[in-house]
């Protein structure tokens, strides 16, 4: 997720600080520092390719990464990695609920890409971009039609946008562009097909009034994936530059990179702050009690507040334990309610549909405009429990005495795999009426017509069946048969509701569990994580405690002047830490 050379001097630092935190036997903080240089150290950014459908995703895929590794046929994501040899990994639902890996030949990629039961593809490529740490993740379709792309976007670092550059956004791209950056604030727009649009300009100025309009601040980036291609095969420099698909590159490397480089350092250096000033303490309450053994009880009294301080934020009565507690349940039944009111919002729309007509004939197409529907809720659903959750976590960073204490890395989860085990929509009874049972019911009607009307006649002189009870009898038919149809609508509207209800009970059913389990992890980490920082700070003031402790014990002047003079130089250096890791700070406000 970071440049390597941008990091180094930052991974440098950590490391003597691990060094540090081990020779002070603080297993505990060298823990917490060990992740925090894994973080740091992990070169790789998650780039996540969307688009349009006809919009040239693929070819746009290709052209980044410098090889085929996408085709337009593809229905399933792609990720591709950085790897020496070029390699293709089919992952494969199997019985079960498995998932098989095979390595396949890369020249039968696209053919076993299109094969029953594929869920994703994983390729390895010896590609300059992909060796700069990017790893680009290609998602099939549209994001309206295919939920699961959802959750590639949950795990993306940046996402590129792909559209046509012969038209401007749409209000539906609009409102799509804004619930990704909910998911992924990192955006950046492509104008794909330049060459076959000479006014892509006027476009490109559009788009960037609609999202200024829209407060989405992306950039606008138009290329030709197609012209990139030709060019390459060509070796026509010139023709490149005009693609755009170098700038694009140039852009991804410098933007998106130093974006990446900024989020991790600002993780470290909270790290960082918290971890000097815990091993300060320490080292503080030894050098005051050397210089001078006589404020031993005047120390110890300061440490022993401390540590009384510290125990309390470990016990469930402490105000972040009561603010977590709080928060996490009013925010689940928060999400609870956001979830019902969508979905019953969701059940009157599609009633509303349901009565317009007889659902028979568009059921399919009603089916699958309502599982998107759902999807599209449910996505929005957890993007609120998500950032709700963040500003939970910072809600109770501040109950803290300093409250400078790190927040929890919160993750939005994958949303797509919520809706798998919901069954689909009910079939509708699509029989119609045969011949022979309307000429019955057409029939039964003109018979009480034709009794009715013929024996009134008949008082006038006239026979039963007359030209009038004839006249009769055709209308009175007519109209049972237009009553039967009229009926059996409404036994499959009737019948439609009860479907959509039951879809409705499953989905509240399967997403209501899942949110609370996954709000429940939620609060099981950030309970976990500010436990780990409470507990670090008592072991520190133990550690205080005892180092005082062992101080005031030396009697030996010049036992004391020595270890008087390595703790001033380990205090000096975490100072001159401390003061690099506020320094990386300010640069990031700036």
């Amino acid at each position: 997720m970071k440049h390597p050379d941008a990091m180094a001097p930052l991974i440098e630092l950590l490391d003597e600080l691990l060094e540090m935190t081990r020779a002070a036997a603080r297993a505990d903080l060298s823990g917490r520092l060990g992740l925090a240089r894994a973080r740091v150290a992990d070169p790789r950014v998650r780039l996540v390719v969307v688009g349009d459908p006809g919009a040239g995703t693929s070819t746009l895929v290709n052209g980044l990464v410098g090889a085929e590794v996408s085709a337009a046929e593809s229905r399933v994501p792609i990720v591709v990695e950085y790897g020496p040899l070029a390699r293709v990994t089919v992952v494969r639902q199997a019985a079960g609920g498995r998932a098989e890996r095979a390595v396949i030949d890369p020249a039968e990629r696209v053919a076993a890409l299109a094969g029953a039961g594929v869920i994703r593809a994983e390729m390895a490529e010896p590609s300059p971009l992909l060796a700069e740490g990017f790893v680009v993740l290609e998602a099939p379709g549209s994001l309206a039609d295919t939920p699961a792309a959802w959750s590639l976007l949950a795990a993306a670092d940046a996402v590129l946008y792909v559209t046509d550059a012969g038209a401007p956004f749409t209000e539906e791209q609009i409102a799509l562009l804004g619930r990704i950056q909910q998911v992924c604030p990192m955006v950046i727009c492509v104008l794909n097909k330049i060459d076959r649009h000479a006014h892509w300009p006027q476009v490109q100025q559009q788009d960037r009034k609609l999202l200024d309009a829209a407060g989405l601040g992306f950039a606008v980036a138009p290329a030709s994936a197609q012209l990139h291609a030709r060019a390459a095969m060509t070796g026509d420099q010139q023709r490149d530059l005009e693609s755009g698909v170098p700038q694009l590159l140039d852009h991804l490397r410098g933007y998106v990179l130093g974006r990446a480089d900024a989020v991790a350092q600002d993780a470290a250096v909270r790290d960082i702050r918290l971890i000097t000033d815990h091993l300060a303490l320490a080292l503080r309450s030894e050098a005051e009690t050397l210089r001078d053994p006589r404020r031993f009880g005047e120390i110890t009294e300061q440490l022993r507040r401390v540590r009384e301080e510290a125990d309390q934020l470990r016990q469930r009565t402490a105000n972040w334990q009561v603010a977590l507690a709080d928060g996490a349940g009013e925010l689940m039944a928060d999400i609870e309610h956001d979830l019902r009111h969508r979905l019953r919002s969701l059940i009157r729309d599609a009633e509303a549909d349901i009565m317009k007509g007889d659902p028979v004939g568009r059921w399919k197409e009603f089916g699958a405009d309502l599982d998107a529907k759902i999807c599209e809720a449910v996505e929005e659903n957890f993007v609120i429990a998500h950032y709700r959750s963040v500003e939970l976590a910072e809600q109770v960073a501040e109950k803290f005495p300093d409250g400078t204490v790190p927040t929890a890395d919160l993750r939005l989860e994958s949303p797509g795999e919520v809706l798998e085990p919901v069954a689909a929509l009910e079939p509708l009874d699509s029989r119609k009426a045969g011949v022979t049972q309307q000429a019955l019911s057409a029939l039964r009607g003109s018979y009480g017509g034709i009794l009715m009307v013929g024996l009134a006649t008949s008082l006038l002189g006239m026979s039963l069946v007359n030209w009038y009870s004839a006249g009769a009898g055709v209308l009175l038919g007519i109209n049972a048969l237009w009553d039967d149809r009229r009926t059996r609508t409404q036994r499959r509207q009737a019948e439609a509701k009860v479907a959509v209800a039951r879809l409705m009970d499953d989905v509240i059913f399967q997403v209501s569990k899942e949110s609370r389990y996954r709000l429940r992890g939620v609060q099981r980490t950030l309970r976990d994580h500010f436990t780990e920082i409470a507990s670090a700070t008592l072991r520190s003031a133990d550690e205080s405690l005892r180092a005082a402790e062992e101080a005031v014990a030396v009697h030996s002047g010049e036992r004391r002047e020595r270890r008087l003079t390595e703790i001033e130089g380990t205090l000096v250096r975490l100072r001159e830490l401390r003061e690099y890791a506020d320094s990386l700070g300010e640069e990031q406000q700036r």
